[in-house]
């Protein structure tokens, strides 16, 4: 029996749950911003925004022009975080190298951590990841299994969460989503059960799981 579906995302609560379509899904809950907020039933809930990102989203254009951010850097502002992107630069490996010392300093100037992911820098609040978010959830729930699925760096510390748990006596799935032409992310496909072909890969897998169950 499943007994609860979580999205953990990076992604303000309310946006993911909008373009996911989950208004009216029974028993769906997406834990936003790696878990600061909470939507569930259409509500969302969450504490104060930190105030050291309100100093960076002022601070860090100025930042980027002193280092010379090639062009194609651009700032994402996600209300609770600020995420520096890399991915539409020339060299965009090299550009998230050249960002990353600055962009650090700038985040201990304000109280925040980075966060690395695929060609981007993000600084948020410390203490707010998957992982604290997904064993939230889970210790919540009272859960006894659990198959977890992702597919960027930021998921690396909600597969520790799971290897932990597990330790503990839950049982655990864990997958990597791995883009299709894509190769997955190694520091996810080393420590997956399994490795599947993006969303696509996923939804399958879940469909056969349901059919296994529905078949029993």
């Amino acid at each position: 029996v499943v007994g609860a579906v979580v999205v953990v995302t990076g992604r303000p609560a309310g946006v993911a749950a909008e373009f996911g379509g989950f208004e009216g899904v029974p028993g769906l809950v997406v834990l936003g911003h790696y878990g600061a907020e909470r939507w569930e039933g259409g509500v969302v809930t969450a504490p104060e925004v930190h105030p050291g990102v309100a100093g960076v989203r002022v601070a860090l254009p100025g930042v980027l022009e002193r280092v010379g951010a090639p062009e194609g850097t651009w700032v994402e502002d996600k209300g609770r975080s600020v995420a520096v992107h890399t991915r539409r630069t020339e060299a965009p490996e090299e550009a998230l190298e050249l960002l990353r010392a600055p962009v650090e300093e700038l985040a201990a100037e304000y109280g925040l951590v980075v966060e690395p992911g695929r060609l981007v820098l993000e600084l948020r609040p410390p203490g707010v990841d998957k992982g604290a978010a997904l064993t939230g959830f889970l210790r919540e729930r009272g859960a006894r299994s659990v198959l977890y699925a992702g597919d960027d760096l930021g998921d690396v510390a909600a597969f520790a969460a799971v290897e932990k748990l597990r330790g503990q006596g839950l049982s655990g799935l864990l997958v990597c989503a791995g883009a299709v032409g894509d190769a997955p992310v190694r520091e996810l496909a080393d420590r997956a059960d399994l490795v599947v072909g993006g969303p696509e890969g996923v939804v399958e897998l879940l469909g056969a799981l349901g059919e296994a169950v529905r078949g029993r």
